[in-house]
């Protein structure tokens, strides 16, 4: 290990092994240490001299980046930002970066994987023999796979993949994407093709679509992007997947919905906080089959995720610029 080269520190990596990580920066002349903490202060603390900070889940807020004088590089070990202040970090002449696509056919196949067993009803006839008799049957009955409309909220990698794990199976899969860098409508019949998904608007999504899969980013405008009024747009007895972030889903209004029967089922993979209050009703709910965040998980990624946020790092001490980035830092690092 350098004794003078720059600081690299892990503040949490929640079930992964960092070691992979760990070498790659100290071959390239970090110095590193590894605290398995998200507490900010801890981390203020301990990581108070670090040049880069590779973190998990920890929330990483102003604040706590004005705590870091000499931090240039912030590498996320997921897709997902929220947990950063992005635009305070920019501000601050640090770089924000994430590990892209690593994981995302893992995540589409885990998220059809549910949507196949919220239509076969598994929750249900898992329960044989134990809770259930053998001639036991759920009300409603399981749908026909190929006469059902699937809609996708959100046309990333990930949805993609969904989309066209889904195309060959059933009736139709429709797309929706908030982001204005994915392709518009098309003149004439108002839709194009993405992955087996005909791109359309959100009313027809909702409205629609007998299985709703999210694959929607976590930011400002998305949060409870599925709420009250979504809700009641949605066909009655719905079904609907989550494998993208909880707090997308106003969990009050969802819980409604399955109460009603407006949703038949949910299969959760992401919760408003994790992890979730074993009181919480979406747990415990019958109509809920819940896993815990590990859609993303195989033996793959479990190398991967360390590997690609370590590269992050080690290509900006490299170049100056990291693989992929999510930020514009004010004053470029060198």
């Amino acid at each position: 290990m350098p004794d003078n080269g720059p600081l690299a520190v892990y503040t949490d990596t929640d079930d992964l092994d960092p070691e992979i990580g760990c070498q790659m920066l100290r071959d390239n002349g970090f110095r590193v240490e590894v605290l398995q903490t998200r507490d900010p202060d801890v981390i203020a603390r301990d990581a108070a001299g670090a040049t880069a900070l590779l973190v998990g889940y920890a929330p990483i807020d102003r604040d706590l980046l004005l705590r870091l004088p000499n931090l240039k590089i912030v590498a996320l070990l997921s897709r997902g930002h929220d947990n950063v202040d992005v635009d305070a970090a920019a501000e601050l002449g640090i770089w924000v970066c994430t590990v892209g696509d690593v994981a995302a056919e893992e995540v589409a196949t885990h998220a059809w994987t549910l949507t196949l067993a919220l239509i076969r009803r598994l929750p249900f006839f898992s329960g044989f023999p134990t809770t259930r008799g053998w001639l036991d049957r759920p009300t409603p009955l399981p749908r026909r796979l190929s006469e059902m409309t699937v809609g996708v909220l959100g046309l990333g990698s990930t949805g993609r993949r969904y989309a066209a794990l889904a195309a060959p199976t059933v009736r139709e899969v429709l797309g929706f994407d908030i982001r204005t860098d994915r392709p518009e409508p098309a003149a004439g019949n108002g839709l194009v093709g993405i992955d087996g998904a005909r791109v359309t608007d959100l009313d027809t999504v909702l409205s629609r679509s007998d299985v709703i899969s999210l694959h929607l980013p976590l930011t400002d405008d998305t949060r409870e992007f599925l709420g009250e009024h979504a809700f009641a747009r949605m066909r009655q007895g719905v079904h609907l997947i989550n494998v993208a972030r909880g707090t997308l889903i106003d969990s009050a209004a969802l819980r409604h919905a399955l109460d009603t029967g407006r949703v038949t089922a949910a299969a959760l993979d992401v919760f408003d906080t994790e992890p979730p209050d074993p009181a919480d009703r979406l747990i415990g709910h019958p109509n809920v089959l819940s896993t815990p965040h590990v859609a993303y998980l195989s033996d793959a990624t479990t190398r991967g995720y360390i590997v690609a946020q370590a590269q992050n790092v080690v290509q900006w001490m490299q170049t100056g610029t990291p693989v992929l980035t999510v930020n514009d830092p004010v004053v470029p690092v060198p």
